[in-house]
């Protein structure tokens, strides 16, 4: 089974509001085949922990402009790792150290990425 569309979508709009704050690396992998609790990860690097915590307001604002609202939110004090735990997906907005160090698309290579089809951010290059 793979992710649903709403997930997908979910996603999607999620990485939109990531892109427009200047988010870099996104990538979205359906784990729905190894995981009962979710069905996809959003993966994202912001530069500092200002962006981090800008990227999360953004993504937050955004889903909950569909309804979409966090079940738990992880990590936000210190702002270099923050999880977002929306059920269908999670995003996980994380400083560049940390997406190094812990290399979770390494951990679920076998799990699918999704083409996110992102727009442009808001006065900036293709993301």
């Amino acid at each position: 089974m793979s992710a649903s569309d709403e997930s997908i979508g979910l996603a999607r709009l999620a990485a939109q509001a990531a892109s427009d704050k200047l988010a870099t690396d996104l990538v979205a992998i359906d784990v729905s085949q190894y995981l009962v609790i979710t069905d996809m990860f959003l993966l994202c690097t912001a530069a500092n922990d200002r962006q981090v915590r800008a990227v999360v307001d953004a993504v937050e604002e955004r889903l909950g402009s569909v309804g979409a609202k966090p079940l738990r939110r992880e990590g936000e004090k210190e702002g270099r790792w923050v999880l977002l735990d929306f059920g269908d997906i999670v995003v996980h907005v994380q400083m560049a150290e940390e997406r190094v160090h812990y290399a979770l698309e390494r951990l679920w290579k076998d799990c699918p990425e999704v083409d996110l089809e992102l727009d442009s951010p808001a006065g900036g290059e293709p993301a």
